[in-house]
């Protein structure tokens, strides 16, 4: 069924990285989950009316939330496809993650109700109203939100879509809720069990977690959490399958929402080549990577000295050390400038994000370079690994 819908309705399926493509996957997802939802939703305010039980009529209520989630993850999607203006250069691609963490505040939302009516039914229990046709109705219901979280989780990793992601979570934690009535009124008919609340308050938190990972996942994107490592490893691939480029460092990805990221990095190439044939590479290299994975790259070109053996056996003694100081460090633009009395030992010293020992580390480097050649001084530009 899935695959028969993405056939039906969105064109050139494949091409995931085009943004009229993953705008067609977008509007899919939340129409369908406007549907499905609305649908569950009628039919059980009509059953629970009917049959006056509140299970199912708060159940049609949850229904209802949910397809207000789908109309957010339906605006935002289409707001995220608004052109660049003026206003916003880089596009309106971060919509996406605010509908994300709006979904995610009304899955933390449900929880907290569901966490409350758990307890009260703790506090005072009382027999379910179990009828056949309740029985089957929730059945479907089940069946329905699982077939909706595959979905979901289908369209929304195709396209890297956080709003339909987190709607495949809330479809999951629906069918745990759901599951939990059926298993409340099957204990409550075979033992006399009256633990509807209890069950209640293990969904609840359940659901609860669901929330909190969606909106946690969403404020780092905002905030610029670490960004995705496959494309970092990527880049990095396609960055040194040209024969010019020795190293890379000083990646960072500029995250303006899904499927629109910018990247800069430097390249390390050797100071003895041609700078006109080292240009044209990075050039080539840059629309390699903008094509392949469509995302935007500026590299900058740091020459290095790759023929002298004194500097390079200096630098593999160095990196030798940083290794066995710490696994995480790592050096680059390394370079020996001599003078009449000292000699500038300069480089960059990569550290991994929220590194707390610098201090130390420095006055590590400087006594051990300094068993070296007392005439070393040392020049250290301390980077971030943004990776």
């Amino acid at each position: 069924m899935t695959n028969w819908l993405i056939r039906r309705f969105v064109r050139h399926a494949d091409q995931v990285n085009d943004p009229s493509v993953r705008a067609a996957y977008g509007t899919l997802g939340a129409t369908v989950g406007i549907i499905v939802n609305a649908l569950l939703a009628a039919t059980k305010f009509l059953l629970g009316v009917l049959s006056g039980s509140l299970a199912v009529t708060a159940d049609a209520v949850n229904n209802l939330s949910d397809a207000g989630g789908s109309v957010v993850a339906l605006v935002t999607t289409r707001m995220a496809q608004k052109p660049v203006d003026q206003d916003h250069p880089f596009g309106h691609g971060r919509m996406e993650y605010l509908g994300s963490l709006a979904v995610g505040v009304i899955i933390v939302v449900m929880a907290i109700s569901l966490l409350r009516d758990g307890i009260a039914a703790i506090m005072n229990p009382q027999r379910l109203d179990v009828t056949i046709v309740v029985g089957v109705l929730l059945i479907l219901s089940v069946l329905m939100k699982g077939w909706l979280f595959f979905f979901y989780r289908k369209v929304g990793k195709t396209t890297s879509n956080g709003t339909l992601i987190a709607a495949a979570k809330d479809s999951l934690s629906d069918c745990i809720a759901t599951s939990a009535v059926l298993v409340s009124m099957v204990l409550q008919e075979i033992f006399g069990w009256l633990i509807d609340g209890w069950i209640g308050v293990v969904v609840a938190l359940i659901v609860l977690k669901a929330g909190y990972e969606v909106c946690r996942g969403t404020v780092d994107s905002l905030l610029g959490g670490k960004p995705d490592p496959d494309k970092i490893r990527r880049i990095k691939e396609l960055m040194l399958s040209y024969d010019g480029i020795l190293g890379v460092h000083d990646l960072v990805l500029h995250d303006y929402g899904p499927g629109r990221c910018i990247a800069s990095a430097h390249a390390e190439v050797s100071a003895e080549g041609n700078i006109l044939d080292i240009h044209e590479m990075i050039d080539d290299a840059e629309r390699h990577i903008a094509h392949e994975m469509n995302m935007p790259i500026c590299i900058h070109m740091d020459p290095i000295v790759t023929d002298d053996e004194e500097t390079n056996a200096l630098k593999g003694k160095i990196e030798g050390f940083l290794t066995q100081t710490d696994p995480c460090l790592s050096l680059h633009d390394f370079r020996v400038v001599p003078g009449q009395e000292n000699t500038n030992v300069i480089f960059d010293c990569v550290l991994p994000a929220g590194y707390q020992n610098k201090n130390q580390l420095h006055q590590a480097l400087n006594a051990y370079v300094a068993t070296l050649d007392r005439r070393y001084r040392l020049v250290v530009v301390y980077d971030t690994d943004y990776s």
